[in-house]
Formats: C-alpha cells, sequence, structure tokens
C-alpha cells in the first residue's frame, strides 16, 4: 500500500468520477485506475463499483477502506500541523462551510481576528445552504460546518453553539408589533414572503401545514431563498416574512424590522458546530470554535 494510492483513492471515492479525481490530483484516469485496482488486489475485494455509465460508489469494504484511508490522511495533516507548532510556526488549513446569514450576522469579527493570529493558515470559507454543509462536512470537503442541530444528519457530531428561534420580521411600526401576542390568524391577513416550495429554511413546509390546519387562507407576495433578500423587502412594506435569529432579538442593529416570535409548534433550536465524528480539531482550528463562542483567549 503506498501513499500516492491512498490519495487517489479518497480522492474518486468523494468525488464519485476517475475524470474529476484526475483533475483534482493531476493524474491521468489510467493511471488512478492502476492504483486502485492494485489496492483492491491487495484487499482482495473491489472498492468501487459502477452505478449507470459515469457514476462510481464504495462497495461495502470500499466504505471501511475509506474511513481507514481518510484516518490516515488526516491524521497526517494533524501530525504537520503539530510539528510546524512546535517550531512556533502555526499553520495548516481551516475549510469551513455556514449558510450566508451566518457568515454575514455572527463570522465577520471571529473571521478577522482569527486571520490576525494565524496569517500562516490557509484559510477556505463556503457560502452553502444547510443540507450541503452536512454533505461536505460528510465528504471530508471541510473541517468544519454550521448548521441547525435539529437537521445535523445522525452520522454526523454537532456541537451546541447558540440558541435560536424563527420569528416573524415586519417593520417597525406594523400593526402586529402593537399585539400582545402574535397569532397565525393574524400573520394569515398579510402578504407573505416566503421561500420557495420545497426549500427547508425559515419552516415553510410547517407554517402552511398549520395554516391549513387552522383553515386560513394566506397569500404569497415574493418567493427568496435569501433572508437578507426577504428583509430588505419587509422593510419595504411589500409583505412580512420569517427567519431563524439568535433567541431574543427583537430587531436588528440599522435595520427597519421588528423580530416578534411565533406561537407554537415552532419551537426554539439551536446553531451547531458540525463535524465527522472522528474528527479532532488541530489547536488552530479549536481556537476559531472558541472566538465564536467569546471565550476569553491568550
Amino acid at each position: 500500500m503506498e501513499w500516492q494510492q491512498l490519495l487517489g483513492f479518497t480522492q474518486v471515492a468523494r468525488l464519485g468520477s476517475f475524470t474529476r479525481a484526475g483533475e483534482a490530483t493531476f493524474r491521468t484516469q489510467s493511471a488512478l485506475s492502476q492504483q486502485i485496482k492494485a489496492l483492491e488486489e491487495e484487499m482482495g475485494a473491489p472498492l468501487l463499483e459502477r452505478i449507470g455509465k459515469r457514476r462510481l460508489a464504495l462497495t461495502p469494504a470500499g466504505e471501511i477502506f475509506f474511513a481507514f484511508a481518510s484516518s490516515v490522511l488526516e491524521r497526517h495533516e494533524r501530525l504537520l500541523e503539530e510539528m510546524q507548532a512546535l517550531k512556533g510556526l502555526e499553520q495548516g488549513r481551516l475549510r469551513l462551510a455556514a449558510p450566508f446569514t451566518t457568515l454575514y450576522h455572527l463570522f465577520p469579527e471571529a473571521l478577522k481576528e482569527y486571520a490576525r493570529r494565524f496569517p500562516r493558515v490557509r484559510l477556505t470559507i463556503l457560502d452553502r445552504p444547510q443540507p450541503q454543509v452536512a454533505a461536505l462536512v460528510r465528504a471530508g470537503e471541510v473541517d468544519l460546518g454550521v448548521a441547525l442541530e435539529s437537521q445535523t444528519p445522525r452520522d454526523l457530531l454537532a456541537r451546541r453553539w447558540q440558541k435560536v428561534e424563527t420569528v416573524v420580521m415586519t417593520p417597525r411600526g406594523h400593526p402586529l408589533t402593537r399585539a400582545r401576542r402574535v397569532s397565525l390568524k393574524a400573520i394569515a391577513r398579510h402578504p407573505l414572503i416566503l421561500p420557495p416550495p420545497g426549500h427547508r429554511a425559515a419552516g415553510r413546509h410547517l407554517l402552511e401545514r398549520q395554516f391549513h390546519k387552522l383553515g386560513l387562507t394566506y397569500r404569497v407576495v415574493m418567493e427568496s431563498s435569501n433572508v437578507e433578500l426577504s428583509a430588505r423587502y419587509v422593510e419595504m412594506g411589500l409583505g412580512l416574512s420569517f427567519a431563524t435569529v439568535a433567541a431574543g432579538l427583537t430587531g436588528l442593529p440599522g435595520r427597519n424590522l421588528a423580530l416578534l416570535p411565533l406561537p407554537a409548534p415552532f419551537r426554539s433550536d439551536y446553531l451547531a458546530f458540525v463535524m465527522r465524528k472522528e474528527k479532532r480539531l488541530a489547536p488552530h482550528q479549536q481556537v476559531l470554535l472558541d472566538l465564536l463562542a467569546g471565550r476569553p483567549q491568550e
């Protein structure tokens, strides 16, 4: 078993294609195919199988070997980072993925301080919706993700971070802001700005299910999958929208918005740091979590 074989196999397994893996590793498809054939002969079992004409999938033996190879490569990377740390040179990489709103509102100051402290670390930040965050973490393409705890697949580790709740966004001074308690019946009287059907953000499915259960009619004036875009049009008075925000917020600085809590069955949730269960963060990667959590730094 050779080092390049492990590298080639993990890329083919993650990307599901010899062509894409060859581009990622700067090797020919023929070279990758020969490497994996040699691994299969050494393991005594097929590691990949073809699904249709173009897609590759792991066999049961391939799943076991992929976990082994990923672990070896990750430990090797961590070893190099720890050796550099002994020399007083904190370097390595940190790849993270999170939804746009989380990156926009919660990350800038922590990332600014992190980049100042670790200028040698190769930082990669990906703006992705929650399902893609989980997929990237699972495939090992990012070290760390941020997603709602309730939407994190069970095969991944979720480290609870911030409590959040789903709220209705209205312009400041809107009639609903004067109500002692906001009801779904009152919300349904106003035009709504909702994510496209099937979109998981802001609980459209749950909201519509409650409307139907209560026999309420409602009108969708706009569909938007971007909370910032929806907020802009709420400020203009086009309609009401929904967002998941840090618990206890009643408004946003510099925005003509009021955030009103929703009645049951909308429940509080948590933002969580998402990782593979076998993942062990390097010391410099843990620092970013500490900065985000507001823990004092030495």
